[in-house]
């Protein structure tokens, strides 16, 4: 029962999509009524602005970190120590976030929940991937190139790092799972990178672009 509670709590969470709030609040649109027609910050980067992206950026990962706050403190109450609980919130809550039940089931691809997970279960894996995927943005101006690589560097470090995590375990399957997602969600930009016909990153407002986080 825990673990359902658990999960369920997480995905809920995760389900409060603040893209289409954001949007709505400051432009009148549901953001995935335009461009891409993704819910995340790329997309909302794109149709409304800086500001609106920076607030969806910081509450998405924030998402992130309370569901496994949440997950970390009913691990203390029936005083286990298993990584199960963290890891179980941390997948649970990127799937609300990718398939929000209060949204019509239209969300994000996961990109800032899963950096606020990664920064508070081990902060030391959670800045090289950010920086790595910050670096390769900067010089490709792909954002998914740059999540999507991240994400795949994520269970790597877990066979190199063994410090720093928030709960003690075995974190190796659980980096597979999620990249997996992460890659799964954007299967649309992998066929384009493959294909050399990935958007790039600009900060004009309102540019139909499709490399979205």
């Amino acid at each position: 029962m825990p673990y359902i509670v658990t999960a369920m709590i997480a995905y809920l969470i995760g389900s409060v999509n603040f893209s289409v709030l954001i949007s709505k609040k400051m432009a009148g649109f549901d953001v995935r009524d335009k461009g891409s027609g993704n819910g995340g910050t790329t997309n909302i980067l794109r149709t409304v602005g800086k500001k609106a992206a920076i607030l969806t950026l910081v509450a998405d990962i924030l998402k992130g970190v309370v569901a496994i706050l949440i997950a970390f403190g009913i691990e203390k109450i029936i005083h286990t120590e298993t990584a199960i609980f963290v890891q179980i919130a941390a997948v649970a809550v990127v799937v609300g976030h990718t398939f929000p039940v209060f949204f019509g089931f239209r969300g994000g691809k996961g990109v800032a929940t899963s950096l606020g997970i990664l920064l508070l279960l081990n902060w030391e894996i959670g800045l090289i991937c950010f920086i790595f995927a910050i670096s390769l943005m900067a010089v490709t101006r792909m954002v998914s190139l740059g999540s999507i690589s991240a994400a795949v560097l994520f269970p790597v470090l877990t066979i190199f790092i063994h410090e720093h995590y928030l709960v003690d375990g075995n974190y190796l399957i659980f980096g597979i799972i999620m990249a997996a997602f992460i890659i799964f969600n954007h299967r649309t930009n992998v066929k384009r990178i493959l294909n050399g016909t990935e958007n790039k990153l600009s900060f004009k407002k309102k540019e139909e672009n499709k490399g979205e986080v």
